[in-house]
Order: structure tokens, then C-alpha cells, then sequence
């Protein structure tokens, strides 16, 4: 066999197996809906109401945010939290897009509060 054949019998197998490669189907991913994410006010919920909506929030937590909320009155952010026995830094991210405060305004960080230097206090 000359050279001339062998690549015309070459690049042959290399058409036909690239047709028959290209040829196949790609499966793309089916795009799922994603569900609406439940949220709910930690200043009007009841305990079952958060244990139910809240991730890692038992029956226990559920009602002591219930019971820091009686002592302390509404949160007004939703870091505040994290003064409830049992519930850390986690337990609020994961659920951070589930919490709202309703119409309570959440509390400024106290830099944004405070008076830039050599800036006047009088308004």
C-alpha cells in the first residue's frame, strides 16, 4: 500500500468515526423549577410555626426564640439571633433567607450611626 492510500484510508476512519461521534445526542440537564423558599417573621411566629420553617430549629430552639422575644421584645436584625441559647452564626446563615422581621426596621451597625470625626452633632 503507497502512502497516498494509507492517509486517504486514514482521514476516511477519521470522517466517518467524527460523523458517527457528532452524530450522537448530547443529554443537556433539565432546568427544575426552583421551589419558593417558605420565610417567616421571627417577631410574630409561633414556636411550631418556626420549629416547621426553619432549618436545624427543633421544638426546644423554636421556643426559645419565642421566649427571647417575650424578655426582649422584637429583633431587629436578624443577627440578633444569635443572642438565643442554642442558635450560632450558622444556624442563622442557613436560614437567612428564610427569616423576615416584618415591619420592624432593622437596626443600623453602629459605625453607620455614629458621627464621622471632627463632624458636628447638631443636625
Amino acid at each position: 500500500m503507497n502512502l497516498s492510500r494509507l492517509l486517504q484510508t486514514v482521514a476516511l476512519s477519521l470522517a466517518l468515526t467524527g460523523a458517527a461521534v457528532a452524530a450522537v445526542p448530547v443529554a443537556r440537564p433539565v432546568a427544575r423549577p426552583t421551589a419558593a423558599v417558605e420565610r417567616v417573621n421571627i417577631n410574630v411566629a409561633d414556636a411550631g410555626t418556626l420549629d416547621r420553617v426553619l432549618t436545624n430549629i427543633g421544638p426546644a430552639k423554636a421556643q426559645a426564640i419565642v421566649a427571647y422575644r417575650k424578655t426582649n421584645g422584637p429583633f431587629r436584625s436578624i443577627d440578633q439571633l444569635a443572642l438565643v441559647k442554642g442558635i450560632g452564626v450558622k444556624t442563622i446563615e442557613k436560614n437567612r433567607d428564610r427569616i423576615v422581621l416584618g415591619n420592624v426596621a432593622a437596626a443600623r451597625p453602629v459605625a453607620a450611626r455614629m458621627p464621622a470625626r471632627g463632624a458636628s452633632l447638631a443636625r
